[in-house]
């Protein structure tokens, strides 16, 4: 196996150089919150909600764009049959960030909530919480395996090294800053990662377009010269698959613990807003490399390079057309460096879905549902456990399976049909319970589920109208096999199932309840008896008819968030009215005040 010195050299330099940063961050703001009395568990989740403009735009950015971003961008716009029409990811998810900064940043950070998980803990309680947990953990922890894999393939172009040896490495220096740095570590580096695929790529686009094996891509764009052109189009059969695809991105891109750990990050709900905005242009100007590089391995002869004869679509590489044109068709150097960089960002991109997932657990499953009674630093240390336990399991994932962008894709769907409707019901829907929660809960998995998964070779049990079946080669055994494509815009059809159950079940179980058709006895979840017994909920403290009852299912928030008693955990529909007007008045978040 030959190793390709200059490829390692830029390797690492450009891995010491996001551990330097990593380290940095930890280091400079390891007494951030202190001054204010703020638990060490949560500067570790939410960076003391003191980060700023700068480097907030960035960190709100790397929301999204990382090497999966700009990896598969580049990869759609070269797949004949595909091209620049269905590839999503750019627009969708920067409306997704449009829609997120218009309607979910400010409530979210305005509350004081410390992870996404919160506010259905508060209003379905913490049994609920627990089975949301479940495909928001799925969602980050695949994302985290289906990153670390690419880069894996990845650095076999640059230095032909061991798969397993670069994913191992990769993975260890993104949990070590994490587990040192928290969200502090994951924003500094953000803004490396985000630098080095701009400048990465910016300065090999040039000399790949130039190279002489390279057609005009805008002649490649629109005649079929190489292959289809590379500007692509949609099927008339197609368009409601298309409209599917588009909405997972731009809505299911909303409810992500990764989204909403910048949002509540943000030193004020303004600036929450902002940021969402900030990082949508981000994500448009990020995305132009990644088109053109795209475009440019749809316009070469690649007879002409060092790669073969064989284009790399028909080696089933097209996942890697990204390195691969930086490899064959840039000088050396400029090849070097342009990949040394995408791989940072690569690797970069895993530590904020692992923190992610680590939050949740340590807050929402450990603290609030198992042991109440934590101490801040027992926290601390589950979260620094699960740091390490978590990112090992994507790494052992990236390594031992063949199937981890199927497995994303299907838990991408899953946040997308079950979470999304209920952030919304939780946010915008006054009158949900966790009867209406279980329901739309079963709704969305049942009929996302049913569709099949064509990635994971699981077969459906619900056909859809205008469904169809095509041969695919196996990606293990090489024989052509028949799977089952559904045409039917299904997985938004199953969120507003999901969605609109929850809001038939909740309002069916209220009216039975209440009118006395079932017994209150059977109020087996307390969600609707218990709700009308007067009771004001607050993070820390059930006060009913004057008498003050401990209640350990919600976390206390510091003062200094303005949390206040109708402003946050609180079911305002028991307040009296000039209560909730006065608490509003003075929740009411002051930009000016917030401002460096």
């Amino acid at each position: 196996m030959t190793i390709h010195a200059e490829g390692l050299v830029a390797i690492a330099v450009f891995y010491l150089l996001i551990l330097f940063v990593g380290i940095w961050a930890a280091w400079k703001n390891k007494h951030s919150g202190e001054a204010e009395g703020t638990d060490r568990s949560e500067t570790i989740m939410v960076g003391g909600r003191d980060i700023g403009l700068f480097v907030g735009g960035f960190t709100m950015t790397a929301t999204w764009v990382g090497g999966g971003y700009i990896n598969g961008t580049a990869e759609y716009v070269y797949l004949p049959d595909y091209g620049l029409a269905w590839a999503q990811a750019p627009f969708g998810y920067a409306l997704s960030l449009v829609v997120g900064g218009l309607f979910f940043a400010k409530p979210m950070r305005s509350r004081g909530y410390v992870t996404m998980l919160d506010p259905f803990q508060q209003i379905y309680g913490k049994r609920m919480g627990g089975l949301l947990f479940i495909p928001a953990f799925m969602g980050e922890i695949f994302w985290s395996a289906a990153i670390l894999s690419a880069l894996g393939a990845t650095l076999s172009v640059i230095v032909d090294m061991n798969i397993k040896m670069s994913v191992v490495i990769s993975a260890l220096i993104a949990i070590f800053y994490t587990l040192v740095g928290g969200l502090y570590s994951v924003a500094y580096t953000d803004v490396v990662q985000l630098f080095c695929i701009f400048i990465g790529l910016w300065i090999s686009v040039p000399f790949a377009l130039t190279n002489a094996a390279v057609s005009d891509i805008t002649v490649t764009a629109v005649k079929r010269v190489y292959q289809s052109p590379w500007r692509g189009s949609i099927k008339k059969e197609d368009t409601w698959m298309w409209v599917d695809n588009f909405c997972l991105l731009m809505l299911g891109g909303i409810p992500w613990q990764v989204y909403f750990q910048r949002v509540l990050s943000a030193s004020s709900a303004t600036y929450a807003q902002v940021l969402s905005f900030l990082a949508a242009f981000g994500c448009l100007v990020m995305a132009v490399p990644s088109v053109l590089i795209g475009a440019i391995g749809a316009s070469t002869d690649w007879n002409k390079t060092s790669y073969g004869a064989e284009a790399p679509k028909d080696k089933d590489e097209a996942a890697m057309i990204l390195p691969i044109v930086l490899q064959h068709l840039c000088p050396p150097f400029v090849s070097f460096f342009g990949l040394g960089a995408v791989s940072a960002a690569v690797m970069s991109s895993a530590d904020s879905s692992i923190l992610s997932a680590s939050s949740m657990f340590a807050r929402n499953i450990y603290q609030l549902a198992f042991r109440q009674s934590a101490s801040d630093r027992e926290i601390v240390w589950v979260m620094r456990i699960t740091i390490f336990v978590f990112g090992g399991l994507a790494t052992l994932m990236a390594l031992s399976t063949g199937t981890v962008y199927g497995l994303w894709y299907l838990s991408s769907d899953l946040v997308y049909v079950i979470i999304f409707p209920q952030l919304l019901s939780v946010l915008f829907v006054k009158g949900t319970n966790t009867y209406g929660s279980v329901a739309a809960y079963l709704f969305g998995l049942v009929l996302r589920i049913g569709g099949g998964e064509p990635y994971l070779y699981l077969p459906p049990f619900i056909y859809y109208p205008g469904w169809t079946t095509e041969q695919r080669k196996h990606q293990d055994s090489d024989e052509m096999e028949e799977i089952v494509i559904q045409r039917f815009p299904f997985k938004t059809v199953s969120m507003l199932a999901s969605f609109f159950g929850n809001f038939v079940f909740s309002y069916l179980a209220k009216y039975l309840f209440e009118s006395g058709k079932i017994s209150h006895k059977y109020d087996f979840l307390d969600a609707v008896v218990s709700s009308r017994n007067g009771e004001i909920m607050d993070k820390t403290t059930l006060v009913t008819r004057g008498n003050n009852i401990g209640l350990s299912e919600l976390a206390p928030v510091k003062p200094r968030l303005s949390v206040t008693l109708a402003a946050a955990f609180t079911r305002r529909d028991t307040l009296p009215e000039e209560t909730v007007e006065e608490e509003e008045e003075e929740f009411s978040p002051d930009f000016s005040h917030n401002e460096e």
